[in-house]
């Protein structure tokens, strides 16, 4: 390919899902009384909880399993995820922040081509299967757009092994 040819892709984190532990139990109705920005949702059996800066929000369990997201970078939801075990400190929870694993990254690009994804993935199964796409397009909803006009997005779970043929 000729180097004039060559186009710079802009590539935007938009999503960063983080796990950690508490190494505790924790009582979700004492967080969803005593907490700030606070859904309980007991049908589930976990509280919600919105921190404002960083942005995100986490799913917390009774078992100290917390699933932070919304952050957009490995940085800012650590330093989220640090805030959180803080806050729940804060409310009288003996919590020790342990065992924090980023586990997917969501990005965001535009294509300066058309993407046709039935032709792509039926020539490409074996690359395009570990990959999970989330096809979003500019205009319209059909597979084919014209250049310039289709935006991908594309998630790899990073706790998963690869998948073996």
């Amino acid at each position: 390919m000729e180097p004039s040819n060559d186009v710079a892709l802009d590539i935007i984190i938009t999503n960063v899902v983080a796990v950690f532990r508490t190494r505790c139990h924790l009582n979700l109705r004492t967080i969803a009384l005593e907490g700030v920005n606070v859904i309980y949702k007991p049908e589930y059996g976990k509280v919600l909880m919105k921190l404002r800066k960083p942005r995100i929000t986490a799913s917390i369990w009774s078992s100290g399993k917390i699933i932070c997201t919304g952050a957009t970078s490995e940085d800012e939801a650590k330093q989220g995820a640090r805030r959180l075990a803080r806050t729940l400190q804060k409310l009288g929870f003996k919590v020790r922040f342990s065992e924090f694993k980023v586990v997917n990254v969501l990005a965001v690009c535009s294509m300066p081509f058309a993407i046709r994804l039935i032709d792509f993935t039926k020539n490409n199964r074996p690359i395009a299967s570990p990959m999970v796409p989330a096809y979003r397009a500019a205009r319209g909803t059909t597979p084919s757009l014209p250049s310039g006009s289709a935006q991908i997005s594309l998630s790899r779970a990073l706790y998963l092994p690869p998948l073996v043929s």
